[in-house]
């Protein structure tokens, strides 16, 4: 099939939702080639969900529309339900929301049988798809025992076994560890090159993904800003949007920090080797004056909550969860724990919170109010509007300076569930920064969250341990923990495998390290984050 029949055409479109006084994407217009890989990207909030959801009527929010949306020719309404699903595949954020059976070999299955696709047929396509997609291993397990990485490969496998022409991923990777996202890419790269199936990915994390792309499109209060290549994306972008720059790959950061503006954008590196290929270049013959970064010698800890010996299981019979578990944290400190999808972080956060009782050892606090944010943001909402949310933990005064800073105000009359996944995740934020505690537990706060909004969320943190607040964070952001963490530990299997300062720690680490870390380590001995990276490289530079 030619590579410039539209698969998509979008003319003119916006949509509003139902009871909201403004549109939330307005004159949108794009095409997508048959077999393109792009990839939608903007800030939290700009319209990314809306409009992927609005090219499968199906996942179509309720609202009002205006302008046009074909598939292959015809108007999106016109194609039937049936033809949509077989064609027109979706991934979701969340990976528990699309899982709807209790097996990995039905799940499938599922959509196959409910096309009335015969039987033999069915257990052919299902072998074949388990075959590609490596997971013939684990084809006979229960969901329940899968990892978050394992379910999210399975959501896209039952896609693909209908083979779809078009795959529609919504921010696919935020709840995945750093190796669950490269694998989940990877398997994306492999659909895109190898079968042909066009993709459009919405991600916030461009570091992965902006490199294989054959377009990005950059959207901006509800409308696309720029429609470019993505060698060229991040120079055009942010020449508009200077807070878009942080939501770049870590590679082009660094670049734009040590060339300033001089607007050699399609030069920029996109991926870490060619980052390091380029910082290579840079320092070719020269002799470096300096190679470390001074760290501060660590402070004693004025402890605050302390672990000895933690055990805790979720049944009689089953396996440790957390597994002889010792671990101090300090007041006035960030912590932030790292670690693959199952490897205990949540659990080990709702046993410190008081939710979880583990069944040996020992949990001591000089704390009295400890406040969790949750995975599951929804779980904090009772009211009919974010208003009313925000009104259950705090006056109006409040309210509106805690809306000015997560750039909640044009949110205020909407429904939490109305929202997109990252706006529900800053609601959410504000929710539980609002409360006056002494210890705040965050379970992923930078889920859907592009790079603006984490610097915002970064400095809050900051500015509550300064007050003397103890900060405990799970995540899956490397660079955000680098960036904001006094100590981080890893967590594998149940247990506490390396401890220490982002500097320490995410040098001592060769794949759960940073980006602008494996860019440099062969300079530098330890620069983990853009910063540390580009001071180093002006300290040898201007010598």
């Amino acid at each position: 099939m030619s590579k410039d029949i539209k698969t998509f055409e979008v003319t003119d479109f916006s949509f509003k939702y139902a009871g909201a006084e403004k549109q939330s994407i307005r004159e949108i217009n794009f095409s997508v080639k048959y077999g393109e890989f792009i990839t939608l990207c903007g800030k939290t909030g700009s319209g990314k969900s809306t409009l992927l959801r609005n090219m499968k009527t199906v996942l179509a929010p309720h609202g009002y529309k205006d302008g046009i949306i074909k598939f292959y020719g015809r108007e999106l309404g016109e194609v039937s339900s049936e033809e949509q699903a077989r064609r027109i595949g979706f991934v979701l954020q969340d990976p528990e929301n699309q899982i709807v059976t209790d097996k990995v070999w039905h799940e499938l299955a599922f959509g196959l049988e409910n096309l009335g696709v015969e039987t033999n047929s069915i257990r052919t396509r299902v072998a074949e798809i388990a075959t590609f997609f490596g997971i013939s291993t684990w084809i006979n397990k229960d969901i329940s025992e899968l990892s978050g990485g394992q379910k999210q490969l399975l959501n896209l496998a039952a896609v693909m076994v209908m083979n779809p022409d078009i795959l529609i991923l919504d921010e696919p990777t935020s709840a995945l560890d750093p190796i669950a996202t490269e694998e989940f890419i990877d398997s994306l790269i492999k659909i895109n090159k190898n079968i042909g199936t066009t993709v459009i990915i919405s991600e916030h994390d461009l570091g992965r993904v902006l490199s294989v792309s054959d377009r990005v499109i950059v959207m901006d209060k509800g409308k696309i800003s720029v429609d470019d290549e993505p060698e060229k994306i991040g120079g055009s972008a942010s020449a508009k949007d200077k807070d878009f720059l942080l939501s770049m790959p870590v590679p082009f950061r660094i670049y734009m920090g040590l060339t300033e503006d001089n607007g050699i954008y399609d030069k920029a590196p996109l991926t870490v080797r060619d980052g390091r290929n380029w910082l290579t270049k840079i320092f070719e013959g020269r002799h470096i004056f300096k190679a470390h970064l001074d760290e501060k010698k660590p402070e004693k800890i004025n402890e605050d909550i302390k672990l000895k010996s933690v055990r805790f299981k979720y049944s009689k019979n089953g396996d440790d969860v957390i597994k002889n578990l010792d671990m101090e944290t300090g007041k006035g400190k960030v912590t932030t724990i790292v670690g693959g999808n199952g490897s205990g972080k949540s659990t080990l956060l709702r046993i410190i919170a008081g939710i979880l009782k583990p069944y040996q050892g020992k949990i001591t606090s000089s704390s009295e109010k400890i406040i969790l944010l949750p995975q599951n943001p929804q779980t904090l909402f009772t009211g009919d509007s974010v208003n009313e949310e925000l009104l259950e933990v705090g006056q109006q005064a409040e309210i509106d300076d805690i809306c000015s800073i997560m750039r909640l105000d044009d949110l205020r009359d909407r429904h939490a569930y109305d929202l997109s996944g990252g706006e529900q995740q800053r609601v959410a934020l504000a929710k539980v920064l609002m409360v006056d505690g002494d210890v705040y537990l965050l379970d992923e706060p930078t889920t859907g969250q592009d790079g603006s909004s984490k610097k915002i969320l970064g400095d809050i943190i900051r500015e509550l341990s300064d007050k003397g607040k103890t900060i405990i964070i799970v995540t899956h952001d490397l660079e955000f923990a680098a960036c904001y963490s006094d100590y981080c530990l890893l967590l594998f299997d149940g247990q506490i495998m390396s401890f220490g300062t982002p500097g320490q720690f995410f040098t001592n680490n060769t794949y759960y390290t940073t980006a602008g870390n494996r860019m440099s380590r062969h300079i530098f001995t330890n620069a983990v984050t853009p910063d540390d990276v580009i001071s180093l490289c002006r300290e040898n530079l201007d010598e």
